[in-house]
């Protein structure tokens, strides 16, 4: 099957072009790294309001998480079906569209004075809504954008780029609180969407809307995407350790703003210099993620990386034990993790893309979401509960011991003794459409 690609490489069928060369890509690139790089100070701006300028606590602090992740249970499944109904370029940039108005609510009420709670609230669960459509049509994006043998090279790039935000976004906006209130922060990742937007608008591609007479009812192409992950083994397991890291570890980040904030007293600066040495890692985590794959094998990493995510949770409570070593310890955690987190997704996506048909990804994509994703706003509702029913500390100590025992979804599969994942989807598995209702 041919792939469609950039309308200014269609001598490049083979997929040897540089990725350096190839226009679409790089305009999709520079879309994702801009609007990553606002979304940074959103990620310290937000839990700054809530916790130090609004006095949010536990529970407050774990239902502003739950609204910013709610979307993904909510609308992820059907968001995979119409994103295969539709043209994903248009749907990435009426996404960013709506981010960009839902952020720039909060400086505006905060500059008139009227800023509550429930305004955080409600934008992120806003702005999670259009993440979910962006993620959906992004990852189903790559594979149409750009030639099969680069899917692996292009995600590798695109993570580089989001660490490389990770990494100055959260410096950046700790020095900038020095001499701005956290809302002004929220004026950039605004802006940052509307970037993102116009250069997603440059980009030429050749993708078709899907063909409406072979559009069945709603409910039953949501249906096709959860069979199809449902009875793939090898993404069934990446689905099951994936919703089981998030689930627990969703305990542990949810709270990490009030030991930071509010406990260890390490103030803004010192979230941002530990989110920002975390980026370090998985910035390293993505340039390694090649090397490693070849030397330690694409399915083994997946489960390594795995257990060292799993293990590296533990040293956030730890650190709490120790005042004194807590920010070198905090710092170690997040790099550590934020290099196997790296290494992880790397590698699982691009088994995931490489293993669906073209027609399926948009729903394989979403299905995935809603289970992988669809169970944060729960844990966020949780680790408010925990909080403060059993304290902060054991909360995040349950939540280490859970992470590392979902880790077996993985280890004990056919992943972890393949030095290499399938190339592309067996052709016994690739769906035939039957006739519309």
């Amino acid at each position: 099957m041919k792939d469609v690609v950039d309308g200014e490489d269609q001598e490049t069928l083979t997929g040897q072009r540089s990725l350096w060369r190839h226009r679409g890509f790089l305009l999709l690139w520079g879309a994702e790294s801009i609007s990553e790089l606002g979304a940074q100070f959103s990620i310290l701006a937000l839990p700054l309001l809530a916790v130090s300028v609004l006095g949010a606590d536990e529970w407050q602090l774990g239902v502003l998480n739950a609204a910013g992740t709610a979307a993904f249970f909510v609308v992820g499944l059907p968001a995979g079906a119409w994103v295969d109904r539709w043209l994903k370029r248009r749907v990435m940039i009426f996404a960013d569209v709506v981010r960009a108005l839902a952020i720039a609510v909060i400086p505006v009420l905060w500059w008139l004075g009227a800023l509550q709670l429930w305004h955080l609230a409600a934008v992120a669960a806003v702005v999670g809504i259009g993440t979910v459509f962006f993620d959906v049509s992004y990852q189903s994006y790559v594979p149409v954008l750009v030639t099969g043998p680069q899917v692996a090279e292009a995600n590798s790039k695109l993570e580089a780029s989001f660490q490389v935000a990770r990494i100055g976004g959260p410096a950046l906006a700790g020095a900038l609180l020095a001499v701005a209130a956290a809302p002004v922060l929220l004026v950039w990742d605004s802006l940052s969407y509307v970037f993102s937007g116009a250069l997603l608008w440059r980009v030429k591609d050749g993708e078709v809307r899907a063909d409406r007479s072979t559009r069945r009812r709603l409910a039953s192409e949501i249906a096709e995407g959860v069979r199809y992950v449902a009875r793939e083994p090898l993404i069934r397991r990446v689905v099951g350790t994936t919703a089981t890291s998030n689930l627990f570890a969703t305990l542990t980040f949810t709270l990490l703003p009030l030991l930071v904030l509010r406990d260890l007293h390490l103030g803004a600066a010192g979230l941002g210099l530990i989110l920002s040495v975390g980026a370090v890692g998985g910035l390293l985590g993505a340039i390694a993620t090649p090397c490693l794959s070849r030397r330690v094998g694409e399915g083994r990493l997946i489960s390594v990386s795995a257990v060292a995510l799993s293990v590296m949770l533990a040293l956030i409570p730890l650190a709490a034990t120790a005042p004194q070593y807590a920010l070198p310890i905090l710092l170690a955690a997040e790099f550590c993790q934020s290099f196997a987190v790296m290494t992880y997704n790397i590698t699982q996506v691009s088994l995931r893309q490489r293993l669906c048909p073209p027609q399926l990804l948009g729903r394989m994509n979403a299905s995935i979401r809603f289970v992988v994703w669809g169970v944060m706003p729960f844990s966020s509702l949780g680790a408010g509960l925990l909080g403060d029913w059993l304290g902060m500390l054991p909360t995040m100590w349950i939540a280490a011991a859970g992470a590392l025992l979902g880790c077996g979804f993985v280890v004990f599969s056919p992943l972890t003794g393949m030095r290499r994942l399938p190339a592309g989807p067996p052709a016994a598995q690739v769906p035939q459409r039957a006739d519309s209702a």
